[in-house]
């Protein structure tokens, strides 16, 4: 299932989930869930703090739908829009199998990714290739978002993205 995205002049935040929102090294909240162990890194608070950003969220992960299913819920979000992933690999391995998938999904926005995949060889691509901004935003996937991370997206969404 799709979610539409309504056009609104925000930028977009391209949002995976292993290794940002479920970070490897645990130490989310319990939540209460014995059917998926791994929703058991899943801090709650990261739903407001997402909401509370100037921009419109997209999931960007393998979770696909089941992200709308299962974590938007315990995240207190509405159904987002999903990235739909084609089955492409890169021709030489280096640049990220999300990477130019993401700049033709965003067709011309400003936007976000939050990933604990990107490396510079991403960034570089999306800067010859996107003719709007974009912040590559690497997380530390043992830890997952954290407030130093939050801090620092919203800056660029205030600072270099379009008006909110």
């Amino acid at each position: 299932m799709e979610t539409e995205i309504t056009v609104t002049g925000r930028a977009l935040l391209f949002l995976d989930v292993d290794g940002t929102l479920l970070p490897f090294a645990g130490g989310g909240r319990q939540m209460d869930d014995d059917a998926n162990p791994l929703l058991a890194g899943l801090d709650p608070e990261h739903g407001r703090r997402l909401a509370a950003l100037p921009c419109d969220l997209v999931w960007a992960t393998t979770w696909m739908a089941e992200a709308n299913e299962v974590l938007a819920p315990r995240l207190g979000l509405p159904q987002l829009p999903v990235v739909d992933w084609l089955d492409e690999d890169d021709d030489d391995g280096r640049l990220h199998w999300k990477t130019r998938h993401l700049a033709e999904w965003a067709a011309g926005r400003s936007f976000v990714w939050v990933d604990d995949e990107i490396t510079d060889v991403d960034r570089t691509w999306v800067a010859a290739h996107h003719s709007a901004s974009a912040l590559l935003y690497r997380v530390d996937r043992l830890r997952g978002l954290t407030d130093a991370d939050y801090s620092a997206i919203a800056e660029w969404l205030l600072k270099d993205g379009p008006a909110a």
